[in-house]
């Protein structure tokens, strides 16, 4: 089985989306996704309402899910690790033990090499349309990430 997560600030936003995109496009069977934050102000809380619905509007529920900081056993349990933005990637890669663990963790963004931005936008002092453009983003590399996953 090959397991994947995803990683943002406070996993209630941007990480939840892309955990339940993802989720949402592969088969249970042969992958598992979660989500992760680098900082522990939202551990054991939902997501955003914001992202809850956004998710729930695309016919995806993300409302089970409950926030957790990322932890360096992450690294052995994880084979691709995916970040939001620049700060989240840095946060990773300080808690990296080895190369092994550094080359774990990716931008989320960089799979679609049409996108210009290095960061998925976090929408969390926004307004709705700041999600729906998270969403959006998301939806886009997800597709990719699916693709690219089930030719492995």
């Amino acid at each position: 089985m090959t397991s994947i997560l995803m990683v943002c600030l406070g996993n209630i936003c941007r990480s939840p989306l892309a955990h339940g995109l993802l989720e949402s496009k592969l088969s249970q069977e042969d992958f598992y996704v979660d989500s992760a934050g680098t900082a522990n102000y939202h551990v054991g809380d939902a997501p955003d309402a914001r992202s809850i619905k956004v998710a729930k509007q695309h016919g995806i529920d993300i409302s089970q899910q409950l926030g957790r900081q990322f932890q360096v056993s992450d690294f052995d349990s994880f084979d691709h690790i995916f970040v939001m933005d620049d700060s989240n990637y840095e946060n990773l890669i300080k808690l990296a033990r080895n190369e092994e663990d550094r080359v774990k963790v990716k931008s989320i963004l960089s799979i679609d090499h049409s996108i210009t931005a290095n960061a998925v936008p976090d929408p969390y002092y926004g307004d709705f349309s700041d999600f729906e453009h998270a969403y959006d983003l998301l939806n886009k590399v997800t597709d990719i990430l699916a693709e690219q996953l089930q030719k492995q």
